[in-house]
């Protein structure tokens, strides 16, 4: 088993969800949280991203110059996650306070895009995945490469990855959402 396979390995199967439950869920979440390092320091960095799954591959985009690129030219591996709350799940004992979740954690290489075509590409899925009602050369001026001199664009290429959820019946006594008690 490879090093990210069993980084990977869930522990509750009966969590465990099935390539296309994480292929759907990773197409629809708004956001997820990338995990870089520098001399063993981890960086956590939220992003809107896109998954490109002819390719395999996450699409995302950031400065040309700062702590993540950095961190991404010194050490290429990343770990990407996405994830939603459900309902909050109350007990008899504090111990067995819990909550409704589902994520997807995938690990893998990270680039930045030198090839023109494939920037404007991971772009262009951005753009489609945000702002759908909008088309590109009706709505708004698509990419350029001037653009491309002042945005970086990388590729996640994902090596493993897993998906888990929990969640309960719709009649679980007193569960109920998070901003609902506060």
């Amino acid at each position: 088993m490879s090093k990210t396979k069993d980084l990977t390995k869930i522990r509750r199967h009966d969590r465990a969800k099935d390539e296309t439950w994480i292929r759907e869920f990773i197409l629809r979440a708004p956001f997820g949280t990338m995990a870089t390092s520098h001399d063993g320091q981890p960086f956590l960095v939220t992003r809107n991203f896109a998954y490109d799954p002819e390719a395999h591959a996450l699409y995302l985009h950031g400065a040309k110059k700062g702590r993540t690129i950095e961190n991404i030219r010194a050490c290429p591996r990343v770990c990407f996650s996405v994830s939603e709350m459900g309902r909050l799940l109350p007990n008899e004992r504090a111990m067995e306070f819990s909550v409704e979740f589902a994520g997807v954690v995938a690990f893998g290489d990270i680039r930045v895009v030198t090839d023109l075509d494939e920037a404007r590409h991971g772009l262009q899925l951005l753009c489609d995945k945000y702002f759908p009602h909008l088309k590109p050369d009706i709505d708004y001026e698509p990419a350029t490469d001037t653009d491309l001199k002042v945005t970086a664009v990388f590729r996640i290429d994902i090596e493993s990855w897993s998906g888990k959820e929990k969640k309960v019946t719709d009649d679980f006594l007193g569960a109920f959402y998070y901003d609902e008690k506060i």
